[in-house]
């Protein structure tokens, strides 16, 4: 009887916590997704911002900006409109600056990334999952928040070792 009347009440408790520790679990994943739609919305809405080449993520109120554009003053934009995001606490603006390319580099930009995302993946101390590639005439850019600086090293590493990589941008930003 003593057992029944535990299991209940414990599991009454239990029934009871559980949407506070969703609320808890959930809440900074939303907040995150909220943030970084109204940071791609600011980006579209920016003069002079080429919003489809800029990469927008976000962890815990921190933005983190990547990808190509070609003039400085674009990428000083592009930090300022997600600067300007309720809900940002931090914003990492390491967008690469590279010209247009022709459509023979858009090819070969395309097989360096996928030599190197298959480079990451085939080494067992960078966690490719976490990061994302990017190439714009040969310029190779790893963006992504990673869980230490060992990994951002090693990602560095391995991609400046694939054939075409002319050089690497570390984009990414180590979670706290």
């Amino acid at each position: 009887m003593k057992r029944t009347i535990l299991g209940l009440l414990a599991a009454t408790l239990i029934a009871a916590a559980a949407p506070t520790l969703a609320d808890k679990t959930a809440g900074p994943a939303v907040d995150d997704s909220t943030i970084n739609a109204s940071v791609k919305a600011a980006l579209v809405e920016t003069k002079g911002v080429p919003s489809s080449q800029v990469n927008v993520e976000t962890y815990k109120g921190t933005v983190l900006l990547a990808g190509f554009v070609e003039t400085q003053a674009q990428k000083d934009a592009a930090g300022q409109a997600a600067k300007g995001v309720s809900g940002v606490t931090k914003v990492h603006n390491a967008v690469a600056l590279a010209p247009e390319n022709t459509m023979g580099s858009k090819m070969d930009d395309t097989v360096t990334t996928t030599k190197v995302k298959t480079a990451l993946m085939g080494n067992d101390d960078v966690k490719s999952g976490q990061i994302n590639v990017e190439t714009k005439g040969g310029i190779v850019s790893l963006a992504g928040f990673v869980d230490n600086d060992k990994i951002k090293a090693k990602a560095v590493e391995v991609a400046k070792g694939v054939g075409g990589v002319k050089s690497v941008v570390d984009a990414m930003y180590v979670r706290k």
